[in-house]
């Protein structure tokens, strides 16, 4: 289940709106200055863009689950910067160190082929030595890298957020040498819905959904106040599907699916399987006293003619009506009054 889910989230944040929405809510709280369309995938094709210096080119990017470059355009100049998603379906106990270094594989990639592309265009002549060793002008720029991790879990994220959180000592002393590195995070159990609110693509349901996913009552109000689930992209309705483990129907011949047809029906079927849950194990109950009953009655009415049949005995042997009733008593271990009702009805 962990690879389906990897797979729809990766899928789901490539899409452009989608991608744009997460960022926009984590650089400008909510605004929207980065354009799905200002957006280009990096898999593996490089784009072309400058360091500062020459024609360096933006190096190729195979690691990420989703890696984009936004494109910048003032005053007919680009400027870039790199974007990248990594999706988590469980806590990862690691993250900073994980995220810390695939950043720092980008800037060492992006160092080595600025060199590369200083040697391509032999603008080597004039370089101090510095810059001919590091093959990294004075004047060349690193293009920036913001990674975002998206916990797509109901449970609140109790994993580290800093590289301090992950150390040994919490020396002030010692840590204030130490580089930090914080994770950009994003995660439903943390999400207000003044936050939610500031996105606009399907991001904000499937988030919505999860933080709510625990509670039926919960989910059955977010579902009822948000017309968007009535009309929800098919492949965000599995994604929520698959992220939560729910049980909802989605017919994959349709391209719109209502989350709150969907959860209703749900509802539903609940309610009519706790209806047959309910009779059989009525049947089963009453069947079950029904035996015993009968056992008891059974013993009832084999003790009462064990009494009258030793009342006729003790009758043909001349026993008096006393020394009946006594022996009775004392037999069936009865009080004198029941054991001469049972003498007395035998009379009748």
């Amino acid at each position: 289940m962990t690879g389906e889910k990897d797979t729809l989230t990766k899928s789901f944040m490539e899409k452009r709106d989608v991608f744009a929405d997460a960022f926009n809510f984590l650089i400008y709280g909510g605004r929207k200055v980065i354009r799905p369309e200002a957006l280009q995938p990096l898999d593996t094709t490089a784009i072309a863009a400058p360091y500062g210096a020459g024609s360096a080119q933006m190096p190729v990017q195979k690691i990420r689950d989703v890696f984009k470059a936004w494109v910048i355009k003032r005053d007919e100049e680009a400027a870039y910067l790199l974007l990248g998603i990594e999706n988590q379906s469980e806590i990862h106990y690691a993250m900073p160190a994980r995220n810390m270094l695939y950043d720092a594989i980008q800037y060492s990639m992006q160092v080595d082929e600025a060199a590369k592309s200083h040697r391509r265009d032999k603008s080597l002549s004039g370089v101090t030595a510095g810059e001919f060793l590091s093959g990294f002008h004075k004047t060349d720029r690193l293009i920036p890298v913001v990674t975002l991790v998206i916990f797509f879990g109901a449970n609140e994220w109790d994993g580290p957020t800093s590289l301090h959180e992950m150390m040994a000592v919490s020396h002030s002393d010692v840590l204030q040498y130490v580089p930090d590195y914080r994770i950009n995070l994003i995660t439903p159990a943390a999400l207000t819905q003044d936050d939610a609110d500031k996105l606009t693509s399907d991001l904000k349901e499937v988030l919505l959904f999860i933080k709510c996913s625990k509670d039926k009552e919960q989910l059955r109000k977010l579902i009822a106040a948000d017309p968007k689930f009535k009309t929800i992209d098919r492949e965000t309705a599995n994604v929520i599907r698959t992220v939560t483990g729910s049980s909802i129907h989605i017919n994959q011949n349709e391209e719109v699916v209502d989350m709150c047809k969907a959860i209703e029906d749900i509802r539903q079927e609940g309610i009519e399987q706790g209806i047959e849950q309910g009779i059989e194990q009525g049947i089963e109950q009453g069947i079950e006293q029904g035996i015993e009953q009968g056992i008891e009655q059974g013993i009832e009415q084999g003790i009462e003619q064990g009494i009258f049949g030793t009342v006729s005995i003790l009758r043909s042997l001349a026993f008096s009506k006393e020394q009946i009733i006594e022996k009775i008593a004392d037999t069936f271990h009865l009080s004198r009054e029941k054991a001469e009702g049972y003498v007395i009805a035998c009379e009748s």
